[in-house]
């Protein structure tokens, strides 16, 4: 993607007795759609800004216009030129000024170009601070109705190769809710290779166009959404995808029992009914969890297994 026309700043090489006046790297959550998203604070912070990094200065531009901003610098930092521009704003920052950095949509670094310049201010010693914004991470797992008390985020698949069958392999083991990027035009084929090795029952939720005007949320099966999608999807597309089952007879190391078992003593329970509560709890048979609970009374070694 071009950056557009850079816009010019002064030189922002650091002079000598710079550092005692260093600035700011500022990131900056933009809106993923709907510009009246932007919030107060993000305004201020690039309207205050000596220069604004951003994926695309035009696109920026329009962003600033609609928040009313003018007079600030615009610079160009995307995925092509990200490696040329580190030094330019480790310099920038530690010559006093603020730097605000922006992608076109989202939290620059996530899926996003803005990661390495934010290691390296950060490497340098200088500050670098957040202003978050609205995340189609968040809006698409909660728009779901998936679990949302553990998840995962994947990002964009490789499109071929075994690095994509690698990932879809691990993503169909995950027993967290797993959320992913995807083009429109490629979200029919990612759904069904999602339901080659996840199981066609596995539930999905396909958000498209999140905060937008045609904002849409499809939630079913991965078979029935790899067949909706078959007709065609347009805009931005986030994929979020319902967990694997818990693996049957996992295994659970006898020093969780143990300590589990102490905790249970702890609070005031008798052997049988601690020995109940962490069988049910861990999926492990009562017997092996009461020969564990007989051997720490009878002064085993506590952590160790027991022999045999």
């Amino acid at each position: 993607m071009s950056g557009g026309d850079d816009e010019a700043i002064d030189d922002p090489t650091p002079g000598p007795g710079d550092a005692a006046t260093a600035g700011a790297l500022v990131v900056v959550g933009t809106p993923i759609g709907n510009l009246g998203d932007l919030s107060p604070r993000a305004a201020e912070a690039l309207a205050t800004a000596d220069v604004i990094y951003c994926e695309d200065t035009r696109h920026s531009r329009k962003l600033l216009s609609h928040a009313g901003i003018s007079g600030v610098p615009l610079r160009s930092l995307h995925e092509h030129n990200e490696d040329d521009r580190v030094d330019e704003v480790v310099g920038a920052v530690a010559s006093g000024r603020t730097v605000a950095l922006v992608t076109d949509a989202g939290m620059p670094a996530v899926s996003d170009p803005g990661g390495r310049v934010v290691a390296a201010v950060g490497a340098a010693g200088l500050t670098v601070t957040v202003i978050p914004g609205p995340s189609a991470v968040l809006a698409a797992l909660v728009a779901s109705g998936l679990p949302t008390d553990r998840f995962c985020f994947e990002g964009f698949l490789p499109r071929s190769g075994r690095d994509r069958t690698e990932r879809l392999a691990g993503i169909a083991a995950e027993t967290r809710t797993t959320v992913l990027f995807e083009a429109p035009v490629r979200t029919a084929a990612t759904l069904r290779d999602l339901a080659a090795v996840c199981g066609y029952d596995r539930p999905v939720a396909v958000a498209r166009e999140l905060t937008k005007l045609h904002e849409e949320v499809w939630r079913g099966t991965l078979s029935a959404g790899a067949e909706w999608a078959a007709a065609g999807v347009r805009g931005e597309v986030v994929l979020v995808l319902g967990g694997a089952d818990e693996p049957v007879g996992r295994i659970v190391d006898d020093a969780i029992l143990v300590r589990a078992l102490a905790e249970q003593t702890a609070i005031g329970a008798k052997t049988r009914g601690a020995v109940d509560e962490v069988a049910a709890a861990h999926g492990v048979p009562r017997r092996r969890v009461y020969e564990l609970a007989l051997r720490v009374k009878h002064g085993g070694a506590g952590d160790d297994p027991p022999p045999g």
